[in-house]
């Protein structure tokens, strides 16, 4: 890695010796400067732009230009003339100061050259084919290209060190903004102009009276030729793997047209490309926010998915995938749009996993502890360690639907509403041996098996309305309804159930000779009916200040039904003591009526403020009911520096309660799995959090220099946490609200910057936690704190080039440290991450790109697994023809397994888990 490293500084040198620098001031008439005037340098010889740039606040301009090069310098600024001057380099640095006259025609500047980048207001927009090197498949491979925009794994784009809220294609919604669906699925043949909108409001009325700073929104521009005519691929490839055949077809369509829009994208594979991942369903299913949490109050309803969509996403031993998904939009009249998508995900995944967990059992005596009975399962023994390993398929079958509907009659009229709804079939079958697995009689190890299953479905209406009477008052209207249905069923055969006693299940006592199981099952049933309303009032002072006085409420009702029966010969024994039997009513209630002032002197902009909330919550069970009832004032500020055009500092501070749903209230035992029971507790009261938050933000156009920087604060009082009773390593889990307060401080900080062939990042995240969380001592009664201190680092850094002809790669750099002391037991994780991402033209017709990674992983400084990932194909394309072949191979070093660890207020654990082998590919695509 080493030698690789030092090529690329090798290269960069050279690249660098080979240039000079043409520098000055751009003026106008009378001497002013100029900021952000265009600067551009065509090659005489070869009638191409070399070079481009922006004048600073001072009108510094900055060019790197090839030694011995004649070149025609542009320089361009809006109501100005544009001046055209020649230069001739020659091995030494150019110093040329030029002054723009005025042009009496006002028309836009008439840019003589197609500029990589220009800049209108809040707008950046970017010439696609200027930074592709025609190596670029799709969205997110041109966009990695861009100065100051940045594809993560994940798929979501950052810009200016900012998460782009959604992606666009000519002004039309795609897929509901998602950023994923579009980098992975957009082809970087159909793309012209990529336009960064910063500070983008959804509701023109609402620009002037709120901060739409962090909202980056993605407009994708087509090539004329894509417009009006459907176009995409259709893709399919079969291949082997070490012992079994794989497959995969993946058609994409898409027409776009300024009355409606057409996207249709499917994917049937088995070879771990994961079309939809847990990370996608959540942010389509939790893209409805609930509005309390900008007005002080935390209040989520919980999901009982058991959310393993792909748990282990394409690492795992064996994944079987089907993605289809439909994306329209229309517009019957200008004045009316109508959008809305389908998606169906279907998958089954196979794992097989090995686990470590070292348990923390702080504060307990474990010396002084009476002898284990092995005759008798629940005899207390407290142990340090157990390993596992598990043998798991999971099948999901997932559908999400919506549709939009927005209508502005005038600039004064918006309504918008939306209706989604999710349905899903969901089953996981897991299979786990385990060392504190007693043999039977005949000395056979009986594995645990475990079984979840449910249907869930939800649906959740959006209705807004905004009104502007006049230049001085505005009105806001929001209001949601969630209405969901949750059946999860659980179910567990194994030889020894500890806590058996507690539920009253029969002893069947397998070490005693007999072969029966403990076969036991759980139903629940959660239903959710909720509603929030708010209406915004914005007074208009003048251009630099404004009052917003709010009225709101929250509205829900929830139903926890569960109960335990166990399989008896045959015949079901239903469980009929009231402590594992759950049949509970719980209403939330939250009344508030907010007040903030805006306003805005200097480079500074105050928002202040507070909101006034009444809560009423009431839980009814065991045949008696539990009110809580208070009222609570919640301030809020924020302070934002604008230090220039492209640099920000933001202070805030705001006070919020969180309070649980019913889930954590409901008193009865229910099953986290075969080793964990949790009796909730319907006296919780809410949190109270206090965060602190300061962010920076720059980004310099002149040297193309981005940098962020953010530090968060966050103290929890009377946070809810878990009272754990050990019996052996299972656990009973209560929850109470905790006495010591819980504390977090995090920093990340990003510097990155482009070059004309070059683009460097750094990057980092610190966090530091303290939390605590109770432990009870079986033999004693005695409750006990844990404390437990956390502290993870990750680095990252990256080298890209971004030649034109050349081969282009990209270097990196990540670690990760994780370092948890829980009751005094520290472990401390390091992952070492070195890659090298490649791709190159061959032949004229060849592309070859190739990725490796390789992971280093230490357990308190002594390696635990290393483990390498090598992906490469070469693709055929004739120039101008659809067609385009590829032979591709995953996991070309055949790795078999891979790490991971984590850790928590019981344990530190450290798993292993295999993956699919080497798989190679052959794939047929037509271009559309």
């Amino acid at each position: 890695m080493k030698q690789l490293l030092l090529i690329v500084i090798c290269m960069a040198t050279w690249a660098t010796n080979a240039q000079i620098t043409l520098k000055g001031v751009v003026k106008d008439s009378i001497g002013n400067p100029l900021e952000m005037a265009n600067v551009i340098a065509i090659n005489k010889a070869t009638k191409k732009l070399d070079s481009y740039g922006f004048t600073d606040s001072k009108g510094n301009y900055k060019l790197n230009l090839t030694t011995n090069t004649i070149y025609n310098i542009q320089v361009s600024y809006i109501g100005l003339k544009t001046v055209e001057i020649g230069v001739e380099t020659k091995e030494v640095d150019l110093l040329k100061d030029i002054t723009l006259e005025g042009d009496d025609s006002l028309d836009e500047v008439n840019i003589t050259y197609k500029m990589p980048v220009t800049i209108k207001g809040d707008t950046i927009v970017y010439d696609a084919d200027s930074f592709k090197s025609g190596t670029e498949k799709k969205l997110g491979d041109v966009l990695q290209k861009l100065p100051g925009v940045e594809v993560n794994d994940d798929g979501e784009i950052e810009v200016e060190g900012k998460t782009v809220k959604k992606v666009m294609v000519e002004g039309k919604d795609f897929f509901d903004g998602d950023s994923k669906i579009a980098t992975k699925n957009i082809p970087a043949n159909a793309i012209d102009k990529i336009q960064v909108l910063k500070n983008h409001s959804e509701v023109g009325q609402m620009s002037s009276v709120t901060d739409n700073e962090d909202n980056v929104v993605i407009n994708i521009k087509l090539k004329e030729g894509k417009k009006n005519f459907w176009f995409g691929e259709v893709s399919a490839g079969l291949g082997v793997a070490m012992e079994d055949s794989r497959y995969i077809a993946h058609p994409k369509l898409f027409y776009y047209s300024p009355k409606y829009s057409v996207n249709i994208i499917t994917d049937v594979n088995n070879i771990g490309e994961v079309p939809f991942t847990m990370r996608d369903y959540f942010k389509f299913a939790g893209g409805f926010r609930s509005f309390g949490e900008s007005n002080g109050t935390n209040f989520n309803v919980g999901s009982n998915d058991i959310s393993f969509l792909t748990l282990r996403n394409n690492r795992a031993k064996e994944i079987e995938s089907k993605f289809g998904a439909l994306n329209f939009s229309y517009s019957p009249k200008k004045t009316w749009d109508i959008s809305g998508f389908a998606i169906y995900s279907g998958n089954k995944t196979d794992m097989e996993e090995t686990t470590q967990r070292v348990y923390a059992n702080a504060g307990i005596d474990t010396n002084n502890l009476p002898a284990y009975d092995e005759n008798d399962l629940s005899s207390a023994k407290y142990i340090d360690t157990e390993q596992t390993q598990d043998l798991t398929t999971q099948k999901s079958d997932l559908g999400l639907f919506k549709l939009s509907s927005s209508y502005k009659p005038n600039a004064n009229n918006q309504l918008d509403y939306d209706i989604f709804a999710k349905i899903s079939k969901q089953q996981q079958l897991q299979s786990t041996l385990s060392t504190r697995t007693y043999l039977n009689a005949d000395d056979e190890v009986v594995p645990i098996n475990q079984l979840s299953d449910q249907s869930p479905f939800s649906i959740n209406q959006n209705l807004n309305y905004y009104y502007t009477l006049n230049d001085k008052n505005i009105f806001a209207f929001e209001a949601q309804h969630l209405w969901q249905n949750e059946d999860p069923f659980y179910n567990a055969e194994l030889e020894k159930l500890s806590f058996y006693n507690l539920l009253s299940l029969t002893n069947v006592n397998p070490n005693l000779g007999d072969h029966n199981l403990f076969d036991v099952s759980q139903n629940k049933k959660i239903r959710t009916n909720k509603l929030d309303t708010k209406l915004d009032y914005f007074y208009v002072i003048n251009s630099k200040s404004n009052l917003n006085v709010t009225l709101g409420a929250t509205l829900s009702n929830q139903q926890f039904n569960s109960n335990i029966f166990e399989i008896l010969e045959g015949n079901k024994n239903d469980i009929t003591e009231p402590s594992t039997i759950n049949d509970v009513d719980f209403s939330f209630n939250d009344l508030y009526v907010g007040l903030h002032y805006k306003f805005i002197t200097g480079i500074f902009t105050f928002n202040q403020g507070f909101t006034l909330h009444n809560y009423v919550s009431k839980n009814t069970q065991l045949g008696s009911v539990y009110e809580n009832n208070f009222t609570k004032l919640l301030p809020d500020a924020s302070i934002k520096i604008n230090l220039k055009k492209s640099e920000t500092l933001r202070l805030s501070y705001n006070m919020q309660t969180s309070f649980t749903d019913v889930n954590q209230l409901a008193e009865g035992y229910v099953f986290n799995n075969y080793n964990s029971l949790y009796s909730g507790n319907r006296e919780l009261e809410n949190s109270l959090y206090h965060n602190i938050n300061l962010n920076y933000f720059s980004f310099n156009m002149f040297n193309y220099t981005n940098v962020f920087g953010s530090i968060n604060y966050s103290k929890r009082i009377d946070q809810i946490k878990s009272n754990t009773e050990f019996i052996d390593v299972n656990q009973v889990r209560t929850s109470i609200n905790s006495a010591f307060p819980d504390e977090t401080i995090s920093a990340r900080a990003n510097f990155q910057k482009s070059f004309r062939k070059f683009k460097l990042r750094f990057g980092g995240n610190i966090s530091y936690g303290k939390s605590n969380s109770l432990i009870t001592d079986r033999q004693t009664n005695e409750v006990r704190n844990r404390l437990a201190k956390t502290f993870s680092q990750t680095y990252t850094s990256k080298f890209s080039t971004n030649f034109k002809e050349a081969p282009n790669f990209d270097v990196g750099y990540n670690v990760s440290i994780n370092n948890s002391n829980i009751g005094g037991v520290e472990n401390t994780f390091t992952t070492h991450s070195p890659y090298i991402n490649f791709d190159a033209f061959f032949l004229k017709e060849f592309v070859f790109t190739s990725n490796y990674t390789y992971n280093n992983v230490l357990n308190d400084g002594e390696t635990i697994d290393s483990y390498g990932f090598l992906k490469a194909d070469i693709t055929y394309q004739k120039k101008d023809s659809k067609w385009e072949y590829k032979v591709g191979v995953t996991n070309l070093l055949n790795s078999t397994g891979l790490n991971q660890n984590s850790s928590n207020d019981i344990f530190v654990s450290n798993s292993s888990y295999v993956i699919q082998p080497r798989i190679v590919m052959f794939t047929v695509k037509y271009n559309l």
